[in-house]
C-alpha cells in the first residue's frame, strides 16, 4: 500500500459495482434461481471480484478517499460485504436503480465533487480479474500522475492484446501526447474477428473502462449533450446530501424513473476521442469475465487446481464451479 493521505489529498478511487451482471448469469444463478451479480462473485473461492476491485483501489488512494456505487437491489450482497459497509457513510454510493454506465459515473462524480471539488478520480470497475496485479497497479499510477501533469484530459488504460477478442471493445491509440500517454484516435467496439486480428495487429489496444481524471474533466466529457441531466443531477443530489437525512432519497427515487440509460461509452466518450488520452498497458493476465468463454479461458490459466472443482466459500457463487456445471449441461444439450 501507498500513503498518499498528505501527498496526494484529491485522489480518490470509484469502484463500479452497480451492474446486474446479465450476461453471466447461467453461471452466477444460484440452485434456487436467484442470480447475483458477478461482481459478488469469486473465480476460485477466495474474495469476491468485487473486494479485489476494493483493495486495487486502496493500492492507488488513501482508504477514506475510495468510494463505490452499489445498486439498491443488491443490497442483500452489498450489505454483507465489509469492505464496501466500512467506508466513510458518504463514499458508498447508492443508486436506486440501474440506468446505464454513464448515469451511474455522473451520479458518483456530483457525490465526490460533493466532497472535494478538486478530486481526481480513479475509475474501476468491480468485475475484472487480473493475474499480475503489480504490472497493472504500477500503469495505475502512472495514469493518475498523468492526472496531475494534464488535469483536463482524462486518460483511459489500454491493454495490449493477448489475442484477437470480438467481444471486447478497442482503442486505437493515436500520436504521442506530451505527458507519457498517447492521444485516441477512435474506438472499436466489438469488432469481427477478422477485424479484431486487423487491429491487434496494427496496434489497437484492449478498452478495459478504466480510467484516470480530474473529476471535473468527466464531468465535462456530458456537456453540453447532457446538460440538463448534469444541472437536476447536480441540484437533486446536492440538495440531498446537504439535508443529510432520508427525506432526500424519494427525490432521488423520482429523478432516475425519469433518467434515460445512457452508456458511458457509446454515450458519452464516442465523439470525445480529442479530448481523451489512452496509456497503454502491458499483458497482466487481465479479463473482464463478460462471457463464459472467458471465464472458462481464465480458468484454465490460473496456477495449480484452483478452479472448477471448488463449491461456493463465504456466500459467493464460485465461478469456477458454476462454469464447470454450465460446460457440461451444455456439452449435454448438443448430444
Amino acid at each position: 500500500m501507498i500513503d498518499v493521505s498528505r501527498s496526494q489529498p484529491h485522489r480518490w478511487a470509484l469502484v463500479l459495482a452497480a451492474g446486474d451482471g446479465s450476461r453471466l448469469r447461467a453461471l452466477t444463478t444460484q440452485p434456487c434461481g436467484t442470480p447475483v451479480p458477478k461482481q459478488y462473485c469469486s473465480l476460485n473461492g477466495g474474495p469476491s471480484l468485487l473486494e479485489d476491485a476494493l483493495t486495487r483501489a486502496r493500492s492507488q488512494v488513501a482508504g477514506d478517499r475510495v468510494c463505490a456505487i452499489v445498486a439498491q437491489q443488491h443490497h442483500r450482497w452489498w450489505s454483507n460485504v465489509d469492505t464496501l459497509t466500512s467506508l466513510p457513510q458518504p463514499n458508498l454510493i447508492v443508486q436506486p436503480r440501474n440506468r446505464g454506465t454513464a448515469v451511474g459515473i455522473l451520479y458518483s462524480l456530483v457525490h465526490i465533487l460533493s466532497q472535494d471539488p478538486d478530486a481526481q478520480v480513479l475509475m474501476l470497475p468491480s468485475d475484472h480479474y487480473v493475474a499480475q496485479e503489480a504490472v497493472l497497479q504500477r500503469s495505475l499510477a502512472a495514469a493518475m500522475e498523468h492526472v496531475v501533469r494534464c488535469p483536463d484530459r482524462p486518460v483511459l488504460l489500454g491493454l495490449h492484446p493477448e489475442e484477437p477478442d470480438s467481444e471486447l471493445g478497442y482503442v486505437i491509440p493515436g500520436a504521442a501526447d506530451n505527458f507519457g500517454g498517447r492521444t485516441v484516435a477512435r474506438f472499436v467496439e466489438k469488432p469481427e474477428l477478422t477485424m479484431a486480428a486487423q487491429i491487434v495487429r496494427a496496434g489497437g489496444l484492449w478498452n478495459t473502462f478504466i480510467i484516470a481524471a480530474s473529476a471535473r474533466a468527466l464531468l465535462n466529457l456530458f456537456l453540453p449533450r447532457f446538460s440538463s441531466i448534469v444541472m437536476e443531477m447536480q441540484v437533486i443530489v446536492g440538495n440531498a446530501l446537504q439535508q443529510r437525512t432520508a427525506s432526500g432519497w424519494p427525490a432521488i427515487v423520482d429523478m432516475y424513473t425519469r433518467l434515460p440509460d445512457l452508456d458511458f461509452s457509446r454515450d458519452v466518450l464516442e465523439g470525445r476521442e480529442s479530448m481523451l488520452s489512452v496509456l497503454p498497458v502491458p499483458a497482466c493476465g487481465w479479463s473482464d469475465l463478460g462471457t463464459p468463454h472467458r471465464v472458462g479461458e481464465t480458468l484454465r490459466k490460473l496456477p495449480g487446481e484452483r478452479g472448477a472443482s471448488r463449491a461456493a466459500l463465504s456466500g459467493y457463487i464460485n465461478l469456477a464451479a458454476q462454469h464447470a456445471h454450465f460446460e457440461r449441461s451444455m456439452s449435454g444439450a448438443s448430444l
